[in-house]
């Protein structure tokens, strides 16, 4: 099992800033392709960013490439989402999530059952 927590969330005026963290506890952090997924009311779940397990491939959905930054630290066994630039569509809860770094994770990074495990998810809420 892996246990996931985020944080990190909050209230931000459009343009602004902010810097989500999802720290991994249970497995060797290493083995694991790390994303962060967003969920806005009444939408479904989208895929915001991955990392794979050794950190040497990052993927982005179109709408926050070059705004968003995804990294990790094994160290401290988290994973982080830098955002710049946000936008009120930016306002949704935003999931951590984990999924074993293998060949059918680097096929698909974005697809949600290539997690098995999440977190509760941090509300990002981004005011015009």
């Amino acid at each position: 099992q892996v246990q996931l927590a985020e944080s990190g969330g909050g209230l931000v005026q459009a343009g602004g800033s902010l810097r989500l963290a999802c720290a991994a506890s249970g497995r060797t952090f290493s083995d694991y392709g790390m994303a962060w997924f967003r969920q806005a009311p009444g939408e479904e779940r989208e895929f915001v960013a991955a990392i794979s397990g050794g950190g040497g491939n990052t993927y982005y959905e179109d709408s926050v490439k070059g705004r968003f930054f995804i990294s990790r630290e094994g160290a401290r066994s988290t994973t982080y989402l830098q955002m710049n630039f946000l936008k009120p569509e930016d306002t949704a809860v935003y999931y951590c999530a984990a999924g074993y770094s293998n060949n059918a994770w680097f096929r698909a990074p974005s697809r949600v059952d290539r997690y098995p495990y999440w977190g509760q998810g941090t509300q990002v809420t981004v005011s015009s």
